[in-house]
């Protein structure tokens, strides 16, 4: 669920980071009025949730591979 929800967050971060007017375009409102602030928002959200995803499924993997996480260090 972690490499899901984080994959799909990244790709809209970086969407988001390149094509600002995304929002604007595809559903034809502006629903910060032009500014830009919405879209500032959605980069760092989407850029959080993306880390804490990944860091989310590194603990998940230590957890049921201990054996590797062991190996690692």
């Amino acid at each position: 669920m972690e490499i899901a929800l984080g994959t799909l967050s990244g790709l809209l971060f970086l969407v988001t980071l390149i094509w600002h007017d995304w929002i604007e375009l595809i559903f034809g409102v502006e629903p910060d009025a032009g500014s830009g602030a919405l879209e500032w928002l959605i980069v760092a959200v989407t850029a959080l949730v993306t880390v804490l995803c990944a860091l989310g499924a590194r603990m998940e993997w230590r957890r049921t591979h201990p054996a590797a996480a062991h190996a690692s260090q």
